[in-house]
């Protein structure tokens, strides 16, 4: 993941799309249109947009070393 890349992740029980502003170590600033805030910056922990990609791998990767 870089600066300008579309994400999708989990608002309010709902999908929304946005697109990465910043990008820290742990941390995530995603540019977001609403609809009555058009761009409005919306901070995330790193963690909470990949879990969805590589939970799984994670896991399996824990198993395997047991």
């Amino acid at each position: 993941m870089k600066v300008g890349d579309t994400v999708k992740i989990d608002f309010a029980g709902k999908k929304k799309e946005g697109v990465v502003h910043k990008l820290f170590s742990n941390t995530v600033y995603l540019k977001m249109d609403f609809d009555r805030d058009k761009g409005k910056i919306v901070k995330r922990k790193l963690s909470e947009i990949d879990k969805g990609k590589s939970g799984k791998k994670k896991a399996k990767a824990k198993s395997d070393k047991k």
